[in-house]
């Protein structure tokens, strides 16, 4: 109707015409740049998706040319240990997920998705070009330093703060290995204008298609449906509530709760507490017949509201379970790049850097999505020979990739008992190639990372956001966010504990500067052992667990309980 109100408003056409017309607006709300209902031969289709694809691809190349060697930066241009550059990359990506959560509140409740992308790269853009001048200018004394030989000198007070200021504002806005060889090299500005150059380029194309773009409205905040539910539900904890409770629920009537259309939910049974929200009180049902149905939605919430809430307390166990496997992932871009980068990087002349190696986790990742979708997923499917299409539950493939985090944590266990094996005995710091064994050992455990991934990380995305509720769609994204997040942050914390734990007057620690000196092997087996643990805790909260359902309640039942309840209070 708003497509229709629009095309008579434009272009005044006959009702035949305009008619026709109705057909080619889209009808998911969507509307254009000038907030008209958004014309689907005009807006829309493969030029956006692309642009948006192609944007997608060079900001990710430009946030990985930082990411996987900002440990490398810290150790050699900032002269950190590997313990506290390990905390400070953690520190940095947990902060990166949280910012990402800022910008999807902003996005769903206030500025809309194409003003937040937009302000959000450019902060990003501004972040990197801040970065090479931050480095070429202070933090790289003298000349050529930064490489594995060559370590930098003392910096003044003025100039960390700027580095982090350029990478907190990186940080900020997010959200290869070419650029990882100019950096590996030494070759910090070069590689950091790169990355700066890619970002331009993104917001460039992601401003090209502006005409392009379908826009959806902010539809507000979602906190504030689950702020009445708490409210509500604690000024009633005095009420008695009758024994038939669903029958003195409140619920609106029609197919669609209040809320951005949102499908309704039944009652369920659980957090009975909460369920005091939608109980209709004599002195609600009096102001309800007064005002012919209008309530006071901190006083009185429907029955979909108090259900929103009880589905999000239900997640959060799952979600709980999800942050460690978060902390063994972190480990891809900080230990595993020290680990590289103490064993034989040389094949033949030529050198590989150990940021590199990430390589075989984007490999790993495309080929187990392939795998996944052509022969488990089917496979799993005819086994459990039921009418439903899916093979494997999101609960089910998450479990497996907990076991393949596992895995990899004990693979790169190993793999790090062999390169102390083969270490050098006279090597100190900064020497070429402290251990004879060969990167590419290194290998079955980034391919394990990415299997996980795809099981975890897809099927975490698949699972909260298909569990939460319509109403509060945001935050089922929120819930995985905050997981990578506060794994980063939990990974920041378990390397100070373990450090503090293990540093003797004899030993400098599992995580030394020096790794031939350490028992970094000791860290990824604890990893396993806490991963482990975890899996049995998610375990059994997966088969506590009990999947949302979304049913109508026509008008009639609504009514119904109105008047029922309206009954019971005569008596």
């Amino acid at each position: 109707m708003a497509c229709l109100n629009v095309c008579k408003e434009q272009g005044h056409e006959t009702e035949e015409k305009t008619q026709k017309k109705q057909h080619i607006c889209t009808l998911d709300g969507t509307v254009d740049w000038n907030a008209h209902p958004a014309i689907r031969g005009t807006t829309g289709s493969w030029v956006a998706g692309i642009l948006i694809l192609v944007n997608q691809g060079l900001a990710t190349l430009a946030f990985l040319g930082v990411e996987v060697n900002l440990v490398l930066f810290l150790t050699r241009v900032l002269g950190q240990d590997n313990a506290e550059a390990l905390n400070n990359v953690s520190k940095w990506t947990g902060t990166v997920y949280i910012f990402s959560l800022l910008g999807a509140f902003l996005s769903d409740s206030y500025w809309g998705r194409f003003k937040t992308c937009a302000i959000f790269q450019l902060i990003f853009v501004l972040g990197l070009a801040s970065l090479p001048l931050c480095a070429y200018l202070f933090l790289l004394k003298p000349r050529g330093c930064g490489d594995k030989e060559t370590p930098c000198g003392g910096h003044s007070g003025f100039h960390e703060p700027f580095f982090y200021i350029s990478i907190y504002l990186i940080a900020l806005g997010n959200g290869d290995t070419i650029l990882g060889y100019f950096e590996d090299e030494g070759m910090w500005t070069l590689g950091f204008w790169a990355s700066a150059g890619s970002a331009l380029l993104a917001l460039v194309l992601f401003l090209c298609g502006t005409p392009r773009y379908r826009h959806f409205k902010p539809s507000g905040n979602p906190l504030s449906r689950f702020c009445q539910v708490i409210i509500s539900a604690s000024r009633k904890w005095r009420v008695e509530i009758m024994p038939a409770v669903e029958d003195n629920l409140y619920e609106e009537a029609g197919e669609e709760s209040s809320k951005n259309g949102a499908r309704k939910m039944l009652h369920t049974e659980g957090f009975k507490f909460l369920d005091r929200a939608a109980y209709i009180t004599e002195k609600e049902l009096y102001h309800l017949e007064k005002d012919d149905g209008v309530r006071n939605p901190w006083r009185l919430c429907t029955v979909t509201q108090v259900e929103e809430v009880k589905c999000i307390l239900r997640l959060l166990p799952i979600w709980l379970c999800t942050i460690l496997y978060s902390v063994v992932f972190n480990q891809m871009a900080s230990l595993f790049v020290e680990q590289g980068a103490a064993m034989k990087t040389n094949v033949a002349s030529f050198h590989i850097p150990p940021a590199s190696m990430s390589s075989f986790d984007i490999l790993s990742v495309a080929a187990f999505i392939f795998i996944y979708r052509r022969v488990l997923d089917p496979l799993f499917a005819r086994l459990k020979n039921n009418s439903n299409p899916k093979g494997l539950t999101e609960l089910q493939r998450m479990g497996i990739g907990l076991v393949l985090a596992i895995l990899a944590m004990v693979s790169a266990g190993v793999v790090e008992c062999f390169r102390l094996k083969y270490a050098r005995k006279d090597c100190r710091s900064n020497c070429e190639s402290p251990s004879s064994l060969s990167i590419f050992w290194q290998v079955p455990q980034y391919m394990l990372i990415g299997a996980s991934e795809v099981f975890m990380y897809v099927g975490q995305i698949e699972f909260f956001n298909g569990q939460a509720p319509d109403g509060l769609k945001s935050f089922g994204s929120a819930l995985c966010m905050t997981s990578i997040s506060l794994g980063n942050y939990v990974s920041s914390l378990l390397v100070t504990i373990v450090m503090k734990f293990s540093t003797r007057d004899d030993m400098p620690g599992w995580i030394p500067g020096n790794l031939n000196k350490g028992h970094l092997d000791r860290f990824y087996f604890l990893l396993a052992a806490l991963t482990t643990a975890d899996l049995l805790v998610y375990f059994l909260c997966a088969k506590w667990y009990k999947y949302t359902t979304f049913e109508g309640r026509n008008e009639e039942d609504t009514n119904n309980n109105i008047a029922n309840r309206h009954a019971e209070l005569q008596v």
